[in-house]
């Protein structure tokens, strides 16, 4: 069975979804399965997708318009299109002209989905390189500490002295987690021994 589905990004009447409905029903999709969204790409929460997927079934064709009224990026129509693959589903999108039930769709997919490797694989370098830079400016990265020098060295004077966590951790009003991640992030094992 051809089953459709259709998106657009804006929830007032500016945007319709007759092309699309048109172009799948031109493809053979019956109107009784057709499925839509008036959602941006990139919302998880589209429920006219979540129940295009759930209705499709092992020998079903999911057939869009476009790749883009899919998926909100690259790597997330890559999923649903490998789940689609692993459930038995053929996949075809009308304007690129992909259909994963052919040869040729099939070789478009993997070409996409080495695109997508690669493009997470720049990401990941950019980042690197973007954090590496930061460093030798002298910046780091991550949360400021919850506690500042001066109070944790006030904490471990109390503590080396005999003083319990949880006595520090009212008096100095900080969270035991708190206290705990700190402590062993400095590297305090116990009190000192005389």
């Amino acid at each position: 069975m051809l089953i459709g589905y259709m998106r657009v990004s804006s929830v007032d009447d500016r945007q319709s979804v007759d092309l699309q409905r048109d172009a799948l029903i031109a493809a053979g999709v019956d109107e009784r399965h057709l499925f839509s969204d008036k959602a941006s790409g990139a919302r998880d929460d589209r429920p006219g997708l979540k129940a295009c997927l759930e209705y499709l079934k092992y020998g079903d064709t999911l057939i869009v318009w476009k790749l883009d009224r899919l998926g909100r990026s690259l790597a997330n129509l890559l999923t649903i299109i490998t789940d689609l693959k692993d459930r038995g589903v053929a996949f075809r999108s009308l304007t690129e002209q992909m259909d994963t039930s052919t040869p040729h769709g099939e070789l478009l997919f993997s070409f996409f989905g080495a695109l997508a490797q690669y493009e997470r694989a720049l990401t990941r370098e950019r980042v690197m390189a973007g954090l590496a830079a930061a460093r030798r400016r002298g910046r780091h990265g991550g949360r400021p500490p919850s506690i500042d020098a001066e109070t944790i060295e006030q904490i471990t004077d109390a503590l080396n002295a005999g003083a319990s966590k949880a006595s520090v951790c009212r008096s100095f009003k900080v969270p035991r987690s708190t206290l705990i991640g700190t402590l062993d992030r400095i590297g305090w094992t116990g009190p000192a021994k005389a």
